[in-house]
């Protein structure tokens, strides 16, 4: 044996494109689609933007992707404070971080307003 040290292992490269990296420009050109002013911050702005959202988080904020989280019933001020934070890169996601950085405080306002009123029931087995 030999005392000399082991070599690190080398990182693999992810490739910056692919389908995750072309499904998270969709959805970010999804969801910088405006919609009228009066609705912002509103469920049923909301509800337009989150369809975006459906392919990993589900249609009703259940996910349906085994690493997403379900976004039906989260307070709002909860959802609003994650996507500011992927937006910012305070919190990394490779996905989610490419969706939010083109949301307006409008758009966040929106989406976490339609999750949060989403009604979620829960029964024991």
């Amino acid at each position: 044996m030999s005392d000399a040290p082991t070599p690190a292992r080398p990182q693999r490269a992810r490739p910056a494109g692919g389908p995750r990296a072309a499904a998270a420009l969709a959805l970010a050109a999804a969801l910088a689609v405006p919609g009228p002013a009066a609705a912002q911050g509103t469920p049923a702005a909301g509800r337009a933007k989150a369809q975006a959202c459906a392919a990993c988080h589900g249609p009703l904020g259940l996910a349906t992707a085994p690493d997403a989280p379900n976004l039906a019933g989260q307070p709002a001020d909860y959802l609003a404070a994650q996507l500011r934070a992927y937006r910012g890169g305070a919190r990394q996601h490779p996905v989610m971080n490419v969706v939010a950085k083109p949301l307006g405080d409008d758009d966040i306002a929106a989406l976490a307003a339609w999750f949060a009123s989403l009604k979620v029931e829960v029964k024991e087995p």
